[in-house]
């Protein structure tokens, strides 16, 4: 309880002692309050700043309005009142923000700040101007504090009381206000703002709500600044304050709930003390601005914290995936249980006639499907048949060019994504999409709060609502990650990410169930436990399942609907899909079996390439790589295997210098390169191609192929000419000039691996490069490895194990961040037994 109330235990206590230091400092109670009125003001803008992530150029006009609100009030209307007259005037000041928040945050991100600035200068341009109303350039002077319930507030020690009381009751309000539902929303949105959307928030309403209760809040501390002065003005409405203002913000730290009233205090003591000295004092506070930024984007908050870090205890945790505490088979969630059934005999999702283009690219000719209660329905396809934009056009995302959507015969087509969650649609997503730096236990929270009673309560602590902590311990218990609720979800593995994107979705209640791809990135053993968690939720909610996995999707599914080049091509049974030879051609190709069975040679030579010698790596506390040694010969290709949270993403980041190693050595072809940047690693000759692809979006794929080139001729490995790369994947010929982000899922992975092959390449690390791939696709990606063993190294991530182990020279095997076995491939490709022995599958 103690703990939970800290910040208003520091706030109290600080207000108490603020007029006493500055006294000891030379100054007066009036700077005091000065102090306090611009604390408010910065606590009320990084609402904005900090917790919704709406960078606010021109927050100082709500202020300056502020203070010519209760000027005129006073003037105009009310001359006997007096300091009482700062809530009337923040009130009014409020609803003009409304409408103002309605046309700003039709923009977001830089152009959101850029309107705030223009519509600042507009409001500075006219306060100076109008002179009849504002004063101009002298203000309105003679502004009393009058009465204040029996208090003499003309003294300034009284005053500055009444304003630390209002500011301790503001900030009371603010704690509870970000801690409550409505608060916890505004840090999903700066987070991920689509997932939020996604899982049934309505997040513009919420971003004109802070809005409008920052500039309600700021207009409050400027109209109490022109009682504090007795003088409002144009200055705080000119941009040079709005800018100190976000400095304040910075500089205290704007991830900290107390941290801007600290720089508030910081503000005012180096404005008073070097103004002594000199009037330039805000050129030197500009270059201190900017060293926070470099330096200590945390503020002064970031710097106590180090500062105290030595006198710490500190702790080693084990990696997120390692803490977990078990992983059964348990029963559905009751949220997932309460719904009715659907007793009518027509389907409960129904599309049909759907059509979706992007520009010239048509996504979706001829989209159907049609989804009965409580079924698993399959969709599945080459990549590039339309499968992922259908879903698109289904949740929200896009509003289809042609066609209707029924759900629970309501249409539900051009619905924004919130409305179609709450209607009872919701989606997992093809690449994670999570609110990475909050915990598990918190994105699962956020989910089933978008659909409970007290989702708009903005007093109520959303940590302590019983019912809500309830239902999210049991989904905790449902996917199988308790004992890791408290970490980071982006801190997590990629299975475990995949694994609470999914939970994210089941958190909304949903009627029918959408699921992109919840088996890539799986290893053998998770991905039989959540293909179990599937079909046991196909019992009680309807599942319409998107797959590569194709031998899982036949074992798994009622109903299958094959789509290739954005039609539907079969619609029917599992076994219609499977004798189908048009399904067989585009889709399956020779089949994970067969390439499997492929006898393949080895190019590997005795020359080491790539060695590492007691690698340590964390994440934080986490201690992910626990001295890790290995080597990759000169051709040959190491399979770097393990289950999810193994530390084989984080061991092939460490390679590239992503993750920096905090202990051993790493050489290539001899050269350490221990304490390298990424960059210096990428010209020795690294190719790295991320999981999840991290194509430069907007950019075609020529562009991106010429950025891998640019800065990559350097004569340190083979060097591959763009025909050379076009000749591996002859598909992409006839894309150069396509944006990569308009690419199927397929395309875009061979994007990713030609463009880390251009330039000079010795070594090529894969994270996961079958993921997410049709069975064809897949086959033309081996064929290409296999002829890129006699010019690279590689080091393959891929719990693909039978398309993998057969593909690769050696395997090494890790667990917890430690090698545990290291041989030949193709024991384990031939020998079950021994893999299980290996692999624990």
């Amino acid at each position: 309880m103690l703990a939970r109330n800290a910040n208003l235990i520091v706030a109290a206590a600080a207000l108490a002692v603020l007029p006493a230091l500055l006294s000891a400092l030379g100054l007066t109670v009036t700077s005091a309050t000065d102090v306090v009125i611009l604390a408010l003001a910065c606590m009320a803008l990084n609402l904005l700043v900090g917790y919704t992530g709406l960078v606010s150029f021109g927050h100082g006009a709500w202020f300056g309005l502020g203070a010519y609100a209760a000027a005129l009030l006073q003037q105009r209307l009310f001359p006997e009142w007096g300091l009482v007259l700062a809530i009337p005037a923040a009130v009014l000041v409020t609803l003009a923000a409304i409408p103002v928040g309605y046309v700003v945050l039709r923009r977001r991100g830089v152009y959101f700040s850029l309107l705030t600035l223009a519509l600042t200068a507009l409001a500075y341009t006219v306060a100076f101007r109008w002179t009849a109303v504002t004063g101009g350039e002298n203000g309105l002077g003679g502004v009393n504090r009058g009465p204040f319930l029996g208090l003499d507030v003309d003294r300034n020690a009284t005053f500055y009381w009444v304003v630390a009381v209002a500011a301790f009751l503001i900030i009371l309000t603010l704690q509870r206000f970000v801690r409550s539902p409505v608060g916890t929303v505004l840090v999903a949105i700066r987070e991920n703002e689509q997932r939020a959307r996604f899982i049934g928030y309505d997040t513009r309403a919420y971003k004109i709500a802070c809005f409008t209760l920052s500039a309600g809040l700021t207009a409050f501390a400027g109209a109490l600044l022109a009682f504090n002065h007795r003088f409002a003005s144009a200055d705080p409405i000119a941009i040079a304050f709005s800018g100190e203002l976000l400095a304040m913000v910075v500089i205290g730290g704007m991830r900290s709930f107390l941290g801007p009233a600290l720089g508030a205090l910081f503000f005012v003591l180096f404005r008073e003390f070097l103004s002594m000295w000199t009037a330039n004092w805000l050129f030197w506070f500009g270059l201190l601005f900017m060293a926070f930024i470099v330096f200590s984007p945390t503020g002064l908050v970031g710097v106590a914290g180090r500062l105290l870090a030595p006198l710490r205890k500190k702790t080693v945790e084990a990696a997120a995936m390692g803490r977990r505490t078990s992983a059964e088979r348990r029963p559905l969630p009751s949220s997932l249980t309460a719904r009715a059934r659907w007793e009518s005999p027509a389907p409960l999702l129904e599309a049909k006639n759907l059509a979706l283009g992007f520009g010239a690219i048509k996504a979706v000719r001829s989209g159907a499907v049609a989804v009965k209660d409580r079924t698993l329905h399959a969709l599945i396809g080459p990549n590039g048949a339309g499968k992922t934009s259908t879903f698109n056009m289904i949740s929200g995302m896009f509003p289809p060019n042609s066609g209707e959507i029924r759900l629970a015969g309501e249409r539900i087509d051009g619905l924004s994504p919130n409305a179609v969650c709450m209607k009872g649609l919701a989606r997992s997503f093809q690449i994670t999409n999570l609110f990475p730096t909050l915990s598990v236990e918190e994105n699962l929270r956020l989910g089933v709060q978008a659909t409970h009673k007290s989702r708009l309560n903005p007093w109520r602590d959303a940590a302590a609502i019983p019912e809500i902590n309830a239902e999210t311990a049991e989904m905790v218990a449902f996917l199988g990650v308790a004992g890791m609720e408290r970490a980071e979800a982006g801190a997590l593995s990629y299975g475990g990410q995949r694994l609470l994107d999914m939970g994210l979705a089941l958190t909304s209640r949903p009627r029918v169930l959408l699921l992109d791809e919840p088996l890539a990135g799986l290893a053998a053993a998770e991905r039989n436990r959540v293909s179990n968690l599937i079909k046991d939720i196909s019992a009680e909610v309807p599942v319409l399942l998107v797959e590569h996995d194709i031998d899982r999707v036949f074992e798994l599914a009622d109903a299958v609907t094959v789509m290739a080049d954005g039609a539907v091509l079969v619609d029917g049974t599992v076994e219609d899909a499977r004798s189908d030879k048009r399904v067989q051609e585009v889709y399956i190709g020779s089949g994970a079996a067969a390439l499997a069975a492929r006898d393949l040679e080895s190019a590997a030579t005795d020359t080491v390439m790539l060695r590492l010698h007691g690698i340590d790596a964390f994440y934080g506390k986490s201690r992910i790589l626990a001295g890790v040694s290995l080597e990759a010969k000169e051709g040959e290709i190491l399979a770097l295997l393990g289950r999810n949270g193994a530390g084989k993403s984080t061991l092939l980041k460490a390679i590239t210098g992503i993750v920096k190693p905090m202990n051993g050595s790493l050489t290539l072809a001899g050269e350490e390169l221990m304490g390298l940047s990424s960059a210096a690693i990428a010209r020795r000759g690294v190719g790295y191609v991320p999981q999840g692809r991290a194509l430069f979006h907007g950019m075609s794929v020529r562009h991106n192929l010429e950025l891998g080139r640019l800065k990559r001729i350097t004569g340190a490995g083979k060097h591959f000419s763009e025909e050379e790369v076009l000749d591996l994947f002859p598909r992409l010929k006839v894309r150069m000039d396509t944006p990569a982000d308009l690419l199927s899922g397929g395309e875009q992975q061979m994007v990713a691996v030609a463009r880390a092959l251009m330039g000079d390449t010795r070594v090529l690390l894969l994270d996961e490069p079958f993921e997410g791939l049709s069975p064809a696709v897949t086959e033309e990606l081996f064929d290409a490895f296999d002829r890129l063993r006699r010019s690279l190294t590689l080091v393959i991530v891929d719990h693909h194990l039978d398309v993998v182990l057969n593909l690769a020279d050696r395997a090494v095997v890790l667990e917890r961040g430690e090698v545990v076995h290291e041989g030949p491939a193709r024991p384990l490709a031939r020998d079950l037994d021994l893999r299980r022995q290996v692999l624990w599958l």
